[in-house]
């Protein structure tokens, strides 16, 4: 969408708000297919933790995408927003039998990360189909924030349990039919999330009635210009090649799966804040938005980078900015960047804004988590309305501890 629409779009709603191109996300989701346009059964199941607004998941859905799940509600908000159970995995991490339960009375597909809880489980319901989760010890991500296969990472089954694994599994004559795994976020390597892909084909092997192998995601998008990104072309063409080698040597096709999240939705993202005012100090000139760690908490939390650019100014003289936020700690966007001059009142945009920034925000400070807002076929269509002063008593009760006069 041009600068121009987000504009638009930012006077309209006059204070912080978050757009998305749903365009974008479908470029992105035709992009993966592609790749892997000649595998038979292939299955993009979309990480709806990285955004989980019920009309972008309605969107994706009509795009035939399925869902990536980490919660009872977030299975509930899948069911809710059309997606049937039979297209929805639950990969949760830590959480107990009982919300698995409640999963599975569900319809979703139940994926276990534990070997405590897939014993327990194998026991209680061994008919019931279960995918297992695997640690390949393998980093295929650039950020060790966002890493998960490492050898210390509290997420899937390590490698070298696989023996207990399988005893569990034979012990309990449960019904085990796929078989995933995470390397974590950020893939730079291509050939280290193949090494890994090996790992999980040799203990697929172990496993005669799986129906598919989920490779995770973790896809790497471009931050900036001449940034790096996953080649997903080139993934396609190799791991395609090695997936049918597999499924030939196994006896029979079965489908493979993607739970890609920041890939689908992060470039498509933007998150408009108007400018407070302009404060100089003896070394720093400082942006001061209308928004704050509540707002977007990842370059303080990650140390992620968005681009930021002047959408009131785009052609002004570039200046040198430090943009912080409105919250009474640290919250520091960007630090030194050079930006077009800005001035009170106007409008700048974070880019990569889609994934992991609504779906972190927050009410700290008492502060109002900001409208979304989809860019679809041209129109700006609101998906979440801004909060209010009510919405920050909603749930909340007052006790009154006024002292009661005493009868004489």
């Amino acid at each position: 969408m041009k600068k121009q629409d987000l504009l638009s779009i930012a006077k309209e709603q006059g204070t912080s708000v978050y757009v998305y191109d749903a365009e974008k996300i479908k470029y992105q989701y035709e992009r993966l297919r592609q790749a892997f346009s000649s595998v038979k059964k292939l299955k993009i199941n979309y990480a709806m933790k990285a955004l989980s607004n019920i009309s972008i998941l309605s969107y994706l859905k009509s795009l035939g995408s399925g869902l990536d799940t980490v919660s009872l509600q977030e299975v509930k908000l899948g069911l809710h927003a059309g997606f049937s159970p039979e297209n929805i995995i639950f990969t949760p991490n830590g959480v107990s039998v009982q919300e698995i339960e409640a999963v599975v009375k569900l319809g979703a597909q139940i994926n276990i990360d534990n070997l405590v809880i897939l014993e327990e489980f194998g026991n209680r319901h061994p008919n019931v189909p279960v995918c297992i989760r695997i640690n390949p010890h393998v980093m295929a991500g650039g950020n060790s924030n966002i890493s998960v296969g490492h050898i210390d990472s509290k997420f899937g089954i390590s490698i070298h349990q696989i023996p207990h694994l399988l005893r569990i599994v034979e012990n309990t004559g449960m019904n085990i039919n796929g078989i995933h795994m995470h390397t974590g976020s950020d893939i730079l390597d291509i050939e280290v999330f193949l090494h890994a892909s090996e790992i999980l084909f040799d203990t697929a092997k172990n496993f005669d009635q799986l129906e598919f192998l989920d490779f995770g995601s973790g896809f790497k998008v471009p931050y900036k210009v001449g940034d790096i990104e996953t080649d997903i072309e080139e993934l396609g063409e190799k791991l395609t090649k090695r997936f049918h080698e597999f499924c030939k040597e196994y006896g029979r096709d079965l489908a493979l799966a993607f739970e890609p999240g920041k890939f689908l939705v992060s470039e498509a993202g933007y998150f408009i804040a108007p400018v407070n005012g302009i404060k100089q100090t003896t070394s720093m000139v400082f942006a001061q938005v209308d928004s704050g760690f509540n707002h977007l908490i990842r370059p303080m939390l990650y140390g992620s980078y968005h681009e930021i650019e002047n959408l009131s100014n785009p052609e002004g003289k570039k200046r040198y900015y430090s943009v912080v936020g409105y919250i009474c700690e640290t919250d520091t966007f960007g630090n030194n960047r050079q930006i077009a001059e800005i001035n009170e009142g106007d409008f700048l945009v974070f880019r990569n804004a889609g994934a992991y920034c609504f779906s972190m925000a927050s009410n700290y400070n008492s502060r109002f988590r900001p409208a979304e807002i989809l860019w679809h076929q041209g129109k700006a269509q609101v998906i979440r309305n801004q909060e209010n002063f009510e919405d920050l008593l909603h749930n909340q009760t007052l006790l009154d501890f006024q002292e009661k006069a005493v009868e004489a």
